[in-house]
């Protein structure tokens, strides 16, 4: 009984040390919080996909860049392909279902390999791909508008049958969430999800201004934030956003009225200098937050 033990032990460590332990991201790569990745492209059908009544794909997590360093927890084997469970440093965030990626989409690493080079856009740069986002609808997960068009490929529809164009869409990632809209446009610099942004950069004073003393503290590309959703500044005058709208008729990325929008934004959540501490179910709250370190504008301008 000992020297099966033993044996068994030694089988295990020598499968623990044929497993790959670390991965990079070939190219685009969705993170899903399912490792059944044909229930989600192709759903019991095989082509459909798997959404909520909104529409939204809600298995997805995000869409890891080109370069996206990621630790290899475990390799699932109950499907056609591997697949990993995989931890990254560009998505820290907790999970109770773990996070998942196609073992085709990325190359095995015998040793860490580095985090993936980020840069951060000018400011000029990063305002122009947001207004250049206008019109491109709301995707959950999503922070790549054209989507991933390889998984047409990867996941082909049953029987080679042909789907619609809504379906096409879905099945290929296409859109922009909230965050999304951010990262996207930030090539990957900020954080994707608006638990982190809440807190992230620094905090502009917003405690118990209406709409218009607002607008007299904000700058261009900061964040009016609170957990669920992130509006970007442009100037004293716009902000953009890609919202979810179920009815469709404010869905996806829009540019708004800076000062209409704080109204009605004022008309529901409460402005705070922290969100943390402050923010509640009794009182909703929202902040704003500086991050770029880009051109102001200057005291009493427009």
């Amino acid at each position: 009984m000992v020297l099966i033990l033993l044996l068994s032990g030694l089988t295990a460590s020598a499968a623990d040390q044929c497993q790959p332990r670390y991965a990079v991201a070939s190219g685009p790569v969705p993170v899903l919080n399912t490792p059944d990745f044909c229930s989600v492209f192709g759903s019991n059908d095989g082509r459909t996909m798997a959404l909520d009544p909104c529409g939204q794909p809600r298995a997805l997590e995000f869409i890891a860049l080109p370069g996206t360093a990621f630790l290899i927890e475990d390799v699932i084997k109950d499907f056609s392909i591997p697949v990993y469970r995989v931890t990254s440093d560009e998505y820290p965030y907790p999970s109770t279902t773990g996070y998942y990626v196609d073992s085709r989409m990325v190359r095995i690493a015998d040793s860490p390999p580095p985090q993936r080079i980020r840069s951060l856009p000018d400011q000029k740069t990063i305002i122009s791909r947001l207004v250049s986002a206008v019109g491109t609808h709301y995707l959950w997960g999503s922070n790549l508008r054209q989507g991933i068009p390889a998984l047409l490929s990867l996941y082909p529809p049953a029987s080679g049958r042909q789907i619609d164009n809504s379906t096409r869409e879905s099945w290929t990632l296409r859109g922009l969430d909230c965050s999304g809209l951010l990262y996207e446009a930030t090539d990957g610099w900020t954080p994707r999800n608006t638990s982190a942004l809440v807190s992230y950069g620094s905090l502009v004073e917003i405690d118990g201004l209406d709409a218009n003393g607002i607008v007299q503290r904000v700058q261009p590309l900061d964040l009016i934030v609170w957990k669920g959703h992130v509006m970007i500044i442009l100037d004293r005058e716009r902000l953009i956003e890609s919202r979810l709208d179920c009815k469709g008729t404010h869905d996806g990325v829009r540019i708004r009225n800076l000062k209409e929008a704080l109204r009605q934004l004022l008309a529901n959540r409460m402005p705070l200098n922290e969100y943390e501490g402050r923010s509640s179910t009794a009182t909703k709250g929202f902040v704003i937050r500086r991050w770029h370190p880009g051109i102001r504008f200057e005291s009493g301008t427009r």
